[in-house]
């Protein structure tokens, strides 16, 4: 998909928030809306269906925790990637977030330039998810075939156990969201019973031994994210 036609709503109560993040996003070719409360910030998702959506948190109205939940459960809304834009760094803040349904947390300020790369990082989704109906995504420098269950990772093979392959799957096909525990055992194991608290800890370790470090990112009480 070209910049120009990534569509990114910023919503915040201060203009001057609205008018730096705007001005730098639009210099960079992106489609860019706005809004100044929750209420307006759900009225607008349903209006141009954004792809990326940076939300603050302390809004009158309506605040980001409830419009980020309204936002997900608006049809067509399930994929929109969402990124929590705050001047708030308690970990109570972040955990209800990702829990409302973010996909990650940029705490303010932010120099724009930096602000720029972390939208840019964000976006990358957006090429796994058009790809994900596929059965080889594509991630960085790595291929993974969900048919024949095979990575390729810089020209070498890898061959994965069954649930450490579709936990990899599961991370690599949403590039920098953030996926908690619950979410991961449900998509993963299902109804299978899981034997010991440290199931998807130990997998994580595995994984990162085989393909990588770097790759995985543990958010403390929240759950892991794949990182390219």
């Amino acid at each position: 998909m070209k910049k120009k036609d990534i569509k990114i709503l910023l919503v915040d109560d201060e203009p001057d928030i609205l008018e730096i993040v705007g001005y730098n996003l639009s210099q960079e070719g992106y489609k860019i809306s706005t809004a100044s409360n929750g209420k307006e910030a759900v009225e607008m998702a349903k209006k141009e269906l954004p792809h990326l959506i940076i939300l603050d948190v302390m809004m009158p109205e309506m605040d980001g925790i409830e419009s980020c939940e309204l936002i997900r459960k608006l049809p067509k809304m399930e994929q929109v990637i969402i990124a929590f834009l705050t001047a708030r760094s308690e970990d109570y803040s972040q955990v209800a977030g990702f829990d409302a349904g973010a996909d990650d947390y940029i705490t303010k300020p932010i120099k724009p330039k930096v602000l720029v790369s972390k939208v840019k990082a964000l976006l990358r989704r957006l090429k796994a998810t058009e790809s994900i109906n596929s059965q080889t995504l594509h991630v960085g420098p790595i291929e993974i075939n969900r048919e024949e269950y095979k990575i390729i990772h810089n020209q070498l093979e890898i061959v994965l156990p069954r649930k450490e392959f579709e936990l990899f799957y599961l991370l690599a096909s949403k590039p920098g969201k953030v996926f908690n525990r619950e979410e991961i055992l449900e998509r993963v194991w299902g109804n299978e019973v899981v034997v010991g608290g440290r199931t998807i800890d130990v997998h994580i370790r595995k994984l990162r031994e085989k393909i990588g470090e770097d790759y995985f990112k543990t958010l403390k009480g929240v759950g892991y994210k794949f990182e390219i």
